[in-house]
């Protein structure tokens, strides 16, 4: 009797449903018949009525509130199809919720298999949650019934770490959740742009690189990425501050036994294709086109960037002049955008990740090794670009926020926080513990001479 669709309209506490609305029945064997509907294991059991083909357990959502939203006590329940939901408040705190739908359907299946006398009496209206109070809803699922308490385990244990959190570190967690949802959405392109300028005057761009992600009308991933190095400035190197690997170079020299000859070795330096040399007076025009080609009336641009400042800023640059005048910092609270341009911030969103609550922001090197994306010959623009758009897919395709941050660090926050306690060999390769020590006194220590009788 699984069923494959449904029509919300609101939301209940999933705490009240469950302890609170088998009470209000008045009759006692309905009211019991109606506890073991709800029951953890039952609910995830490929035969309840809430099932659908194809998920194993049952599906959730997770979601926010657009204000703080206080809801009616559920200990009058006496009136009035598949999912549960998740709803977070303004303050950060998520909430497990069912669907009014869901609760619909729970009270007709009952009745109709002739399992409880009457139709039971659904929750009073006072109590429900509007869809228009909630920030964003996604989808989750539970595959059994100890995943389902776990869950509800943890959200109450999140919550309390959230409680008097930095405003920052929750407008950061809201744009994590939001970039998940505009991703599993396929909402229009989202295009990481990054720039390298000489490291002695950082008003002359040396190379600039992209990488696009976007969808075709079947909804198949489309990728794009490009490098160009600006002719008039191959003359300004970097490498005394920051590397300069905007070229193909001689990475050593490999000695073939077999031939008993020295053999050069060729490295290109960026890794998605090849560089393109461009006059500085064409930079500018194919930059605009490569803008205004993909924000169009009718599908939104993601600019996507780690740590923007600099990068807007060459951007807005009189040799630039870039078309942002509708940039906007903000994601849409709710929905999916018809159109505009939208800044999506990597360092952010990691922030969001590990509960950085100052706004500390981590390197794309760094970013990328926790994330697990390898890199190489990073301060190449078109690499830099690369590894910034994965390190946002990464994110964006992962669960939500705290499941996330918990798969990728297993206890590694500190009691009463969301924050990670990163290692230094976590955000340094080349760390060695003995560096930072000094070599373990234990092993170390002078014998013993015998005593002299």
């Amino acid at each position: 009797m699984a069923i494959d669709s449904e029509v919300v309209t609101g939301y209940y506490r999933y705490t009240d449903i469950w302890f609170e609305w088998y009470k209000a029945i008045p009759d006692a064997e309905d009211g019991a018949t109606l506890k073991a509907m709800l029951a953890h294991d039952t609910l995830t059991h490929p035969d309840h009525p809430l099932h659908i083909e194809g998920v194993k357990g049952i599906q959730l959502y997770h979601g926010a509130y657009l204000r703080h939203h206080a809801t009616a006590s559920m200990h009058k329940l006496t009136r009035s199809n598949n999912f549960i939901h998740t709803g977070t408040f303004e303050s950060g705190e998520t909430r497990l919720l069912f669907s009014s739908a869901q609760v619909e359907y729970i009270r007709y299946w009952l009745h109709a298999m002739k399992l409880t006398k009457t139709l039971l009496p659904i929750p009073y209206s006072d109590c429900l949650i509007l869809p228009s109070e909630l920030k964003h809803i996604t989808v989750h699922s539970y595959p059994d019934g100890g995943a389902l308490r776990s869950a509800v385990k943890n959200l109450d244990k999140h919550n309390k770490r959230l409680k008097g959190s930095n405003p920052a570190l929750l407008s950061r967690r809201h744009a994590f959740q939001r970039v998940r949802e505009l991703v599993a959405a396929k909402s229009g392109t989202w295009l990481a742009i990054d720039f390298e300028g000489w490291e002695r005057d950082h008003t002359v761009i040396t190379e600039m690189g992209y990488s696009m992600l976007k969808w075709d009308e079947q909804g198949n991933e489309q990728r794009e990425n490009g490098h160009w190095i600006i002719k008039e400035a191959e003359k300004y190197r970097n490498g005394t501050y920051v590397p300069d690997y905007r070229y193909v170079s001689l990475q050593g020299v490999c000695y073939a036994l077999t031939r008993g000859a020295d053999m050069t070795t060729i490295v290109q330096q960026y890794n998605f294709g090849a560089s393109e040399k461009i006059a500085k007076s064409n930079f500018k025009t194919r930059l605009h086109h490569l803008l205004t080609s993909l924000q169009t009336p009718s599908s939104p641009l993601y600019l996507v960037f780690h740590d923007n400042n600099q990068d807007i800023k060459y951007m807005k640059s009189p040799s630039i002049d870039a078309p942002l005048e509708d940039l906007s910092y903000l994601l849409p609270d709710s929905g999916v955008p018809p159109t505009g341009l939208f800044v999506v911030d990597t360092s952010d969103l990691f922030g969001a990740l590990s509960g950085s609550p100052h706004g500390q922001k981590k390197s794309l090197e760094t970013v990328c090794r926790m994330l697990g994306v390898g890199t190489s010959f990073l301060h190449n623009a078109g690499n830099d670009a690369y590894y910034t758009l994965e390190a946002m897919i990464q994110m964006a395709k992962g669960e939500a926020v705290d499941e996330q941050r918990e798969r990728r660090w297993p206890g590694r926050t500190a009691p009463g926080s969301v924050e990670v306690e990163f290692k230094p060999a976590d955000e340094d390769s080349d760390y060695d513990e003995d560096d930072y020590t000094g070599p373990n006194v234990k092993n170390t220590t002078l014998a013993q001479s015998d005593p002299v009788n």
